[in-house]
């Protein structure tokens, strides 16, 4: 069985920074891109940062610049380095496989999230 494991979230204030980790089993990880996601109640998961199989990364409008997404593929996970972090970055952080960044199909059912939360 898949397991997607997000750890990292935190109480921050603004301006601080905070590194999620996404644990990977039970697939050969080297073999898929992976995205991390942003959920806020009431809304749908929003692409916050995207590496692919090869380590190109794709980042949203208003995460580029501050966010990083790397993946250790030793370690069977995927990072996302948050700095200069800003109220609007608080939600529930999810990761999850895909075949490319343009699919809307979620390859695995998702973790368990991890919860950030920036205050002013």
């Amino acid at each position: 069985q898949v397991q997607l494991v997000e750890s990292g979230g935190d109480l921050v204030q603004a301006g601080g920074s905070l590194r999620l980790s996404c644990v990977v089993s039970g697939i050969d990880f080297r073999e898929y891109d992976f995205g991390w996601y942003r959920q806020t109640p009431g809304k749908s998961r929003e692409l916050v940062a995207y590496v692919t199989r090869v380590s190109v990364t794709t980042y949203g409008d208003s995460e580029k610049g501050r966010f990083t997404i790397s993946r250790d593929n030793a370690k069977n996970t995927v990072y996302l380095q948050m700095d200069e972090l800003n109220t609007d970055d608080t939600g529930t952080y999810y990761c999850n496989g895909q075949w490319s960044l343009s699919s809307t199909r979620m390859l695995y059912d998702w973790g368990p999230g991890t919860q950030v939360t920036v205050s002013s």
